[in-house]
């Protein structure tokens, strides 16, 4: 049923019904799950929760805006507290149009003149719209209605402005003729003798609305014997959200804990639920692609790294500061940057000081007596369910989060980073793992389908092509052969100190092809206390 029947029928039933006010897209949700068979969107709510004063100061198409979410986010109908229509005749007809377009079911119009002010804010002072006046904003919008269910109610305010029962009568009467569905009769006293003189004289010619916030204490039943039509709980919701904020907040500032609400508020997941995360969840499972292939990385950190001496001395080289940040934390990063969110550290030298978040790590309680090789071996064993791509580097190696795409894109099941700018390296006089391939680098081999034919720490100057960086992927596809070689080299008494150069080497040497792209810089082996400098300007 469209909500405009369903509204109608509200209006024009028998029993005695019931609006929730609400003023954004999770009140309306909440009022509907009590139970609320209709909404009420007022204007002192709907504006106060923009921060702003119940006198046209938030736009038509602010509400407008708000509104829609409103009916988003619930499937029953909305009457919305439509002030004066915020305009003439003209603004009548237009406000209709836009809210049979967001599927509002029907408006309700004062007649006071524009801008409006609350009627509880110096009532009697208010000046009444002409009754021919209002009656053309009502003609002008039942003329522009395209559904014939949406309603419009007009707002009585004559005693509000103190002009009593005869004026109140004489401006429904001239309403009811125009074409209005129903009057909302509002009065601002603690008790309802106005409203009940209203109705007894205007009996049934048309439905009657009231709004009970002054005489709240009247008993409910006077108004199902009196025949009212509805009844509006106007600003309850707001109302009792901002005892809920004021408290909140004072408790907040007082004990500066939320161990002091959080036994008094909602879980996240309450959030969640209102908003319809889980529908996102199931969509999700629809229509996105489905190709379970999450990239993982194991970073290579057990090392102490005794060359940079005292620094060392209390945490590991994988946690020396690097402007203002953990070295691993900035591996982690370019990870990140790359898309690459599941990432294991193994861990061996002081391993309780890398503590990082949202990785997961592997120990290596063998670290003094092992190399990257077990530590690796043991990595794999701690993730046997890898669901897409593997990358590897160590601890100790800053890198652009670039060199991770280069990696990604050839096709082949092994892929490694080899700087060409390898005699730099050499001139820090440090160890490094040079590597021969089947062409060295020049200008046309991004054209060329380059392979690792060795890798050493050791080789002949003239068969160096390149240093390896560390950095390998791993294809899904060959993630299980790749577990079974290093487990098997892990598991020889002569590997226990191997490194993944070894690795590369054994590769290499059982036909494995081993594909190599080239990199000019743009990585940073921390291996000295010359290279931790170095790293400080690296970005």
């Amino acid at each position: 049923m469209k909500r405009t029947t369903q509204f109608k029928q509200l209006l024009q039933s028998s029993e005695l019904d019931f609006l929730l006010e609400a003023h954004n897209g999770v009140s309306a949700k909440i009022g509907e799950e009590a139970g609320f068979k209709a909404l009420w969107a007022g204007g002192l709510c709907m504006s106060a929760q923009y921060g702003v004063r119940d006198s046209n100061e938030a736009s038509w198409t602010q509400v407008l805006e708000m509104l829609e979410f409103m009916a988003d986010a619930t499937s029953i109908p909305i009457l919305l507290d439509g002030d004066t229509g915020y305009g003439n005749f003209n603004n009548v007809r237009r406000l209709v149009h836009k809210l049979e377009q967001r599927n509002i079911a029907a408006v309700c119009i004062e007649d006071k003149m524009y801008p409006k002010t609350n009627s509880f804010i110096n009532g009697e002072k208010q000046q009444l719209a002409e009754i021919d006046e209002f009656c053309s904003r009502i003609k002008a919008g039942k003329d522009a209605q395209k559904d014939d269910d949406f309603c419009i109610i007009t707002r009585v305010e004559a005693f509000i402005a103190g002009w009593g029962l005869r004026e109140a009568m004489k401006r429904a009467e001239a309403y009811h003729e125009a074409g209005s569905d129903g009057i909302l009769i509002h009065s601002a006293l603690r008790d309802p003798s106005e409203i009940l003189a209203f109705k007894k004289e205007w009996a049934d010619r048309s439905p009657v609305i009231i709004v009970p916030t002054k005489y709240y204490a009247t008993p409910t039943d006077v108004f199902r014997e009196a025949g009212f039509s509805m009844a509006i709980w106007a600003n309850h919701m707001l109302r009792a959200a901002i005892v809920a904020y004021q408290e909140t907040a004072v408790a907040l500032m007082e004990h500066q804990t939320l161990v002091a609400i959080e036994d008094k508020v909602v879980p996240v997941k309450e959030i969640f639920r209102l908003q319809g995360a889980s529908e996102l969840q199931e969509a999700e499972e629809r229509y996105l692609p489905k190709t379970g292939e999450q990239a993982k990385a194991i970073v290579l950190a057990a090392s102490r790294g005794s060359a940079l001496g005292d620094l060392t001395a209390d945490k590991p080289k994988a946690m020396v500061d690097i402007q203002g940040q953990p070295l691993l934390s900035h591996i982690v990063s370019a990870y990140h940057g790359a898309g690459i969110k599941s990432i294991s550290v193994v861990r061996g030298y002081l391993a309780d000081k890398i503590d990082l978040q949202s990785i997961s790590y592997v120990d290596n309680t063998d670290y003094a007596d092992t190399g990257e090789l077990v530590s690796l071996d043991k990595a794999l064993q701690a993730d046997a369910d890898i669901k897409g791509n593997l990358f590897v580097s160590f601890g100790d190696v800053l890198f652009k989060r670039h060199i991770l795409d280069q990696l990604a894109e050839p096709e082949e099941d092994f892929v490694v980073a080899v700087d060409t700018n390898w005699q730099e390296s050499g001139n820090r006089g440090r160890a490094a793992d040079y590597v021969s391939c089947s062409e060295p680098y020049s200008r046309q081999v991004f054209n060329h389908r380059v392979l690792l034919t060795d890798s050493n720490e050791s080789m002949d100057e003239a068969a160096i092509n390149g240093e390896w960086t560390g950095l390998i992927r791993v294809s899904k596809p060959a993630l299980p052969g790749f577990r079974a070689k290093v487990a098997a080299l892990a598991a020889q008494p002569d590997m226990r100190k191997a490194k993944l150069h070894h690795l590369l080497a054994a590769l290499a040497a059982d036909g494995e092809s081993i594909r190599v792209v080239y990199t000019t810089g743009h990585w940073l082996d921390i291996d000295s206390l010359e290279d931790l400098v170095a790293a400080g300007s690296f970005s």
